[in-house]
């Protein structure tokens, strides 16, 4: 296989523009479904009537329907009953109502995971609930929800590559984009592989020592 390396320089700066604004939705994504998953594992961790239902459904729908369906409901949906946004509001959206599901399970489980007895140990000093819950139960159900955390962050950036079907120029449109104007199939697959690779490698690595120093320091056993 003879690479066409004149092809892969013309078009990297299509590439890095892609990647930022890949970084730029995954991130925004990332950040908004971790606070929607915040709220929603506090809401089944208190067992709130009401809200723990609705909490429970939107975990089910969100679970349960691939991205794309969703990013097509907001893009061409939301449109049929005036409500417009832009391609990348939509992306964010979408990535938000998928991740802040996952981001709820992996704090949820976090939360189950600290004892009662230190709820009552607690209750004993006169801590209320909202200072139990900052100072002693979401620390450590973060520390011991890490490796979930992190395995739904690297999951949320991967499927950025679907919102490309919403005509958002991320890195897997510009990729289909090449490869249908010039036929230069290896490379366009190649630079999409180096940057995707570029992009979660260091948060993979990241994600690997710090849940290792997180074992040491004796969370998640």
């Amino acid at each position: 296989m003879q690479l066409n390396f004149e092809f892969m320089v013309k078009y990297l700066p299509w590439y890095v523009d892609a990647a930022v604004l890949t970084v730029r939705v995954a991130f925004l994504g990332i950040l908004f479904s971790l606070v929607i998953g915040i709220c929603c594992a506090i809401i089944r961790y208190y067992k709130i009537p009401l809200l723990r239902f609705l909490v429970s459904s939107y975990i089910e729908i969100s679970r349960n329907t691939p991205l794309l369906v969703q990013l097509f409901f907001l893009y061409f949906g939301l449109p049929k009953v005036g409500i417009v946004l832009s391609s990348e509001v939509c992306a964010v959206v979408g990535l938000s109502f998928l991740g802040g599901s996952y981001m709820a399970e992996s704090l949820r489980s976090g939360l189950d995971s600290v004892e009662r007895s230190q709820l009552e140990a607690a209750a004993s000093l006169g801590m209320g609930r909202r200072l139990t819950m900052a100072e002693v139960v979401f620390p450590q159900a973060m520390a011991v929800s890490v490796p979930g955390l992190c395995a739904n962050v690297i999951f949320l950036i991967k499927e950025t590559s679907v919102v490309s079907g919403i005509a958002l120029a991320d890195l897997m449109y510009v990729t289909k984009d090449l490869i249908g104007l010039y036929y230069e199939t290896d490379e366009a697959l190649i630079m999409l592989v180096i940057f995707y690779l570029v992009i979660l490698l260091p948060i993979s690595l990241l994600a690997s020592v710090l849940e290792r120093r997180l074992r040491h320091a004796g969370f998640g056993n």
